[in-house]
C-alpha cells in the first residue's frame, strides 16, 4: 500500500494549516512557502480538499484557506481520501461478489487484501490533524 504524493501534499498543506492558524486565511502562496510544496499542484489539491469539505476559501484581497473543521475533527484518513479516493489494498473485488471466488484460493487471497486495506483505514484513522499538530510542534510523542 502506497499513500499518494497527493495523499501526502494534501496532508501537508492541512498541517500547515493548523500549525499556522490564526483565524485569518492563507494564500496559497504562503502554505506553498511554508511547506515546499509546487504551488500550481498545491492549489488544484486545496480544490480537492474544498470539494471535501475539509477547508473553507476567501477570494480577494485577505484571502486564501481555512480549516473547515477543528483539528481534532479532521482525520488523516479523510484527508487521504479526499484527494485519493478510497484507502484500499489494491483494486480487488469483494470476496464472495460476481463470481469472485471461482478460481483456487482467489477468495483467500480477496479476504486478505480487503483486510489489509481496512487497517490501513482503521491506523489512519487513529491519527487527527490535532495529533499530528501537536507531534509536529514537539508536544507529543511521535509514533514509533
Amino acid at each position: 500500500m502506497k499513500v499518494s504524493t497527493r495523499g501526502d501534499y494534501a496532508s501537508r498543506a492541512l498541517l500547515s494549516l493548523a500549525l499556522n492558524d490564526a483565524g485569518v486565511p492563507t494564500s496559497v502562496r504562503d502554505v506553498a512557502t511554508r511547506t515546499g510544496l509546487p504551488q500550481p499542484y498545491l492549489e488544484q489539491i486545496l480544490l480537492a480538499l474544498k470539494g471535501a469539505g475539509l477547508v473553507r476559501s476567501k477570494r480577494g484581497v485577505g484571502g486564501g484557506y481555512v480549516l473547515a473543521h477543528d483539528p481534532a475533527d479532521i482525520r488523516l484518513s479523510e484527508i487521504v481520501r479526499a484527494v485519493d479516493g478510497p484507502i484500499v489494498a489494491g483494486d480487488f473485488s469483494e470476496p464472495h461478489t460476481d463470481g469472485a471466488c471461482d478460481h483456487e484460493g482467489q477468495c483467500v487471497l480477496l479476504s486478505i487484501w480487503a483486510d489489509a486495506g481496512a487497517r490501513m483505514r482503521d491506523y489512519l484513522d487513529s491519527y487527527t490533524l490535532a495529533d499530528i499538530a501537536m507531534m509536529a510542534a514537539g508536544k507529543a510523542d511521535w509514533p514509533s
